[in-house]
């Protein structure tokens, strides 16, 4: 039987070969500013390493501190409340502290709006300005001194969104004359954008401030508030003339009546109505008027 053949011995005297290299110990990976080792590569799978004294803590999905590439959204819904357990209620808390405050200046915002339109919304108290105030109007108690009616009374109206308004203008004639011996204007205006008490009040008030010669009185019972202004030129004579105007206002609506009479030697009238005759007709017809006025 044949024997496998020997390894020739080597020499005594000869050193002995190097082996392979000794592998160098694991180093754990180091920290970069990227989250994957490339920007071409796949993101990395999470994998939990063998214990050992170089374990790394497994890698968790999401943003990681550090990492200033991997920013949470700015934008986008709100984040879930959180589940219930030991820090639900306080999240729940927090959730519907938002909700109530959120729900509490809309009602605020919107008792703002209404009481804001309330406030401004015009005060008409049911008047209308109708397209021919002439018709409309109570001039009756003229009638008895004039008694020659105007049959074409001058009447004109205006509407806008800030401003309803009348006119007629009507001449006054006593019987057997040609021609007008007083004159009658009214006016009805219904103010929808702004409140015009301020400057009736300072129109009005202080007519004799800045009209010289005339003569102002605070009306009571006619309206929010009323004055009648006159003015008497004739000095017992029958020249010159005589004026009275009533002016009302009640709520965001204004409304005058005015008369005027002007005399001269040549007029057949030289014996026209007082002041005060005058001033009593204006308040009994301006009653009258703005009753017929409201719808």
């Amino acid at each position: 039987m044949s024997t496998p053949p020997q390894q020739p011995a080597q020499p005594a005297d000869r050193p002995p070969q190097p082996g392979p290299p000794a592998q160098p110990p694991s180093v754990p990976p180091q920290p970069t500013a990227y989250p994957y080792p490339s920007p071409q590569s796949a993101p990395p799978v999470p994998q939990v390493p063998p214990p050992g004294p170089f374990q790394q803590p497994a890698l968790i999905a999401g943003p990681q501190p550090g990492n200033p590439y991997a920013q949470p959204p700015r934008y986008g819904p709100p984040p879930f409340p959180p589940p219930a357990g030991g820090g639900g209620a306080a999240g729940r808390a927090v959730l519907w502290a938002v909700v109530g405050a959120v729900v509490a200046s809309a009602a605020w915002a919107a008792g703002i709006f209404l009481i804001g339109a309330t406030a401004n919304a015009a005060d008409l108290r049911g008047y209308a300005a109708p397209a021919d105030l002439c018709s409309r109007a109570d001039y009756g108690s003229f009638k008895d001194e004039y008694t020659a009616s105007d049959t074409t009374p001058t009447h004109s109206s205006l509407k806008d969104s800030a401003l309803d308004e009348s006119y007629c203008s009507a001449s006054l004639k006593k019987a057997g004359s040609s021609y007008a011996g007083a004159y009658l204007s009214l006016q009805v205006d219904l103010h929808k954008k702004t409140d015009p008490a301020p400057e009736f009040t300072a129109t009005w008030k202080n007519y004799e401030r800045t009209h010289t010669g005339y003569d102002v009185g605070a009306v009571e019972g006619i309206g929010d508030e009323a004055y009648l202004v006159t003015q008497d030129t004739t000095s017992g004579t029958s020249a010159g003339s005589r004026y009275a105007t009533l002016a009302v206002r009640e709520g965001w609506v204004t409304y005058t009546m005015s008369y005027s009479a002007y005399l001269s030697s040549y007029d057949a009238d030289k014996d026209p109505p007082k002041i005060d005759e005058i001033s009593d007709w204006l308040k009994t017809d301006t009653r009258n008027t703005l009753d017929r006025l409201k719808d």
